[in-house]
């Protein structure tokens, strides 16, 4: 399952303790779009151990603002609430995996 940020929900939602993955996208990006299938297959591969989450920039600017997210796609690690690594551009499934594994265990 992919929780959908908003500034309604943000500080409830990053404040659990599981491990988050945070997709900053928007409905016009292209790679955005190429990258959504694989985001949501290990969202539901993984969800048991990750929490994945996204944020339509046009629609949340303010949360991408408090992330300096300044170009999508960009992907957004959390542990412990505190941001651990992030990834700008596509990411392929095994590249996106590759990078939940490297900052998230």
């Amino acid at each position: 399952m992919i929780t959908n940020l908003t500034s309604a929900n943000v500080k409830e939602v990053l404040s659990t303790t599981q491990p988050v993955v945070i997709d900053f996208y928007a409905t016009w990006c292209g790679p955005c779009i190429q990258m959504k299938p694989h985001f949501a297959k290990l969202a539901d591969e993984l969800g048991k151990t990750y929490l994945f989450a996204d944020v339509n920039i046009d629609e949340a600017r303010e949360i991408a603002e408090q992330y300096n997210v300044t170009s999508v796609p960009t992907l957004v690690f959390i542990k412990n609430n505190q941001e651990v690594g992030r990834k700008v551009g596509y990411q392929s499934e095994e590249d996106l995996k590759a990078a939940i594994e490297e900052f998230l265990g």
